[in-house]
């Protein structure tokens, strides 16, 4: 494939990154949230839209128009459900829902007024009512409506059904989550489509993390050029130029493979391989340059009111929900195997 961004890509994320830099608002690290402002005028710019169908009114882009902006979300470590509410739910139905469940769901989350968040696990359905709990649901905390992966089936689940309880969760990051928990709620079936979104998932949270480490080591490389010790600065000892130079081919592994597994889903190719190699980079690398940036910068590093450790918090916080590295190698392994 040609990894250079298309125009529409390269578009949609320069667009994105205006509005994060002229809206975004970092509180003080521990309050997490949902930057709401920020997400509506996401929608009235038009970026919540643009990568859905035009039968929408979006621009007719796709998952690696989504990749880009994830990235950029990334980059700014902006509060935004951008990957649960656009590139997983909003997607989904979309593609699988009825021309009244999109005017009802998914137009409102077009124009940043409404939220969905998903869940893959943890319940169990029968005759169309789901039961069953599942903790940190990401966005889940602020969301108006679920999409929940049960018996074979995924469910559309409105929070404010009776039997549907949220319990406020925040995850490393001081990101907010939930737990779900759900009793004998009536819910909408889409159908047998819980692969679907767990690709689409797990590449957008790879293509976030590209943005977190991406951003991550600009500014470590930034700080080494300025930082002096013994009269030298950092970024002139050689400990320091190979710890970079080895982020940089980690942020550039994630990159070239969370688009490859982007490209080969949004070209109805098998892509399960693809996807496995993306999520063993964006945790094992993510990890990496996680910690080469605290490590970099010294005890800065580890001050929560410096901007690096919000990206350390948030690489660790996407990392976890990747899973650990060594598994993700060992599940490669046996999808290669099988082949």
């Amino acid at each position: 494939m040609d990894f250079t961004p298309s125009e529409a890509s390269a578009d949609l994320a320069a667009l994105t990154r205006r509005i994060l830099a002229d809206k975004i608002t970092h509180e003080p690290h521990g309050t997490g949230g949902f930057d709401a402002p920020l997400w509506t005028a996401l929608g009235q710019a038009g970026v919540l839209d643009a990568a859905l169908p035009t039968s929408l009114g979006g621009g007719g882009f796709g998952l690696l128009e989504q990749c880009a902006v994830l990235t950029e979300i990334g980059r700014a470590v902006a509060a935004v459900p951008y990957l649960s509410s656009i590139t997983m739910a909003a997607s989904a139905l979309a593609e699988f829902g009825t021309p009244q469940l999109v005017d009802r769901w998914v137009l409102p989350v077009l124009r940043g007024e409404r939220v969905l968040a998903v869940a893959l696990s943890g319940f169990t359905a029968s005759d169309g009512r789901v039961s069953g709990s599942r903790p940190a649901v990401a966005a889940g905390a602020f969301a108006h409506g679920f999409l929940v992966a049960a018996s074979g089936e995924v469910f559309l689940v409105d929070a404010a059904a009776s039997g549907v309880s949220v319990r406020p969760e925040q995850t490393t990051d001081h990101a907010d989550a939930c737990l779900l928990e759900l009793s004998d709620v009536p819910g909408i079936s889409l159908g047998d489509i819980g692969e679907w979104l767990r690709l689409r998932g797990t590449v957008g949270v790879c293509a976030q993390q590209l943005g977190v480490v991406e951003r991550s080591l600009e500014l470590t490389a930034a700080y080494a050029a300025e930082r002096k010790q013994f009269d030298h600065v950092i970024g002139g000892f050689q400990a320091v130029r190979q710890r970079l130079a080895d982020a940089y081919l980690d942020v550039e592994a994630v990159r070239l493979t969370t688009l490859q597994a982007a490209w080969r889903l949004s070209s109805d190719l098998p892509a399960a391989e693809a996807v496995a190699t993306a999520k063993f980079w964006a945790a094992e690398a993510g990890h990496r340059v996680a910690h080469t940036t605290v490590h970099v910068h010294g005890g800065v590093g580890i001050d929560v009111d410096h901007v690096v450790h919000r990206y350390f918090a948030a690489a660790k916080r996407l990392e976890f929900e990747l899973g650990s590295a060594t598994p993700q190698l060992l599940a490669l392994g046996n999808l290669l195997a099988l082949d």
